[in-house]
């Protein structure tokens, strides 16, 4: 770093060695976390490794947001309330676009 005077006043010269930039996304869900995982809908359920594609959000006709796994657990294990929304216990179905 140097300094110039001009005008009875300093500059400051800066030179930049490096750049790095940070950058970071969420789905837009709405909620914060996956109801039947407990987990935040921006990660990943326990099941999955990876957010993201790897683990995708999908809404119910009732437009409550959940994990793809999570979802789709809860749908195959078989008790009595699996074909509703475990948040509204309105008919399960996959919301469609």
């Amino acid at each position: 770093m140097s300094t110039e005077k001009g005008n009875g006043k300093s500059r400051l010269k800066v030179k930049i060695n490096s750049w790095k930039t940070v950058g970071s996304w969420t789905w837009g869900a709405g909620d914060e976390i996956c109801a039947i995982c407990q987990m935040p809908l921006d990660g990943c359920s326990p099941e999955s490794n990876f957010p993201g594609d790897d683990c995708p959000i999908v809404y119910g006709s009732c437009d409550h947001p959940f994990h793809l796994v999570c979802i789709n657990k809860w749908i195959n294990s078989g008790g009595e309330a699996t074909d509703k929304c475990p948040l509204c216990r309105k008919a399960w179905s996959f919301r469609e676009d």
